[in-house]
């Protein structure tokens, strides 16, 4: 929904506006008392609901059922539903057909995948305020997706001043929470299964007038309606383990395009960042 906002037009977006920011229970709601919320026409809910590529907003709301069932989904469920030990038991020994050869095409593809559908002015408006060196950057991740903010907050730090990741103890990131201002961008990797304290940092930090960016998978996180910019990836997996390849690959790309849109300022943070850690001998 998010990804099509550009193609409604300003009405239909007030009505996907109101179905975002109360997701996903806002969906299950009546047509008209959506139509009430968006200051638009029944017509216009139904018509916004087709334009999405629904038959009609029964045809929505089925929608949204399947996709909170796979947004609940467990390792073990994922497990049952990939048959993960079957399959490497009966792969093909052909060159083409190895284990190794089946895993590199489901990984291209939902690299391709993810690439052909973040949305431009979603990955734009990322770059833009990662960018402006009058923010502070703050970086959390969950229980995998740690290493994505671990990867992304050092590399930012080469060649930007004010980044740094949220704390993990309880006192520090009390005081990280109290401190987050306006201003300040709050990057968040949430996948499912989502964790509580993800949304809470996301609905803080606009609370206090900052931006929140939010990675997250195709079903989303609950985060993401406290968002100004949701970058979905895909996670698809022969194994019960979503799979954070995709994530990796925008991860990096935005930081080059980061690095880019800062110029010499860029260039020259990373030179200093650089003489730095040859002279302290941390290379």
């Amino acid at each position: 929904m998010r990804s099509r906002l550009g193609e409604l037009s300003p009405a239909e977006r007030e009505v996907a506006r109101v179905l975002l920011a109360g997701y996903p229970s806002a969906v299950f709601g009546t047509v008209a008392t959506i139509a009430e919320r968006a200051g638009v026409s029944a017509p216009i809910v139904l018509r916004c609901a087709s334009r999405l590529g629904h038959r009609g907003f029964p045809d929505l709301q089925a929608a949204l059922r399947s996709e909170l069932d796979a947004r609940n989904a467990s390792p073990i469920t994922l497990y049952a539903a990939t048959g993960t030990a079957e399959r490497v038991a009966e792969a093909p020994t052909g060159s083409a057909g190895t284990p190794l050869g089946e895993r590199s095409a489901l990984v291209q593809q939902a690299v391709a995948q993810t690439f052909a559908e973040v949305a431009p002015h979603e990955f734009e408006e990322a770059v833009s305020l990662l960018g402006d060196p009058r923010r502070r950057v703050h970086v959390a991740g969950g229980r995998f997706t740690h290493l994505l903010a671990e990867y992304l907050g050092p590399r930012l730090m080469r060649f930007r001043d004010q980044v740094g990741l949220v704390p993990h103890k309880d006192v520090e990131r009390t005081s990280f929470l109290t401190q987050l201002a306006r201003r300040d961008v709050t990057v968040l990797f949430d996948y499912r299964r989502y964790e509580t304290d993800k949304t809470l940092i996301a609905e803080l930090a606009r609370e206090r007038g900052g931006e929140v960016i939010v990675f997250t998978d195709p079903w989303p996180s609950p985060a993401a309606a406290h968002a100004e910019v949701v970058l979905i990836t895909q996670v698809p997996s022969d194994s019960p383990y979503d799979s954070l390849a995709p994530a990796l690959a925008v991860v990096e790309s935005l930081v080059a395009a980061v690095l880019g849109s800062m110029g010499g300022d860029g260039r020259e943070r990373t030179k200093e960042a650089e003489r730095t850690t040859q002279r302290t001998g941390l290379l």
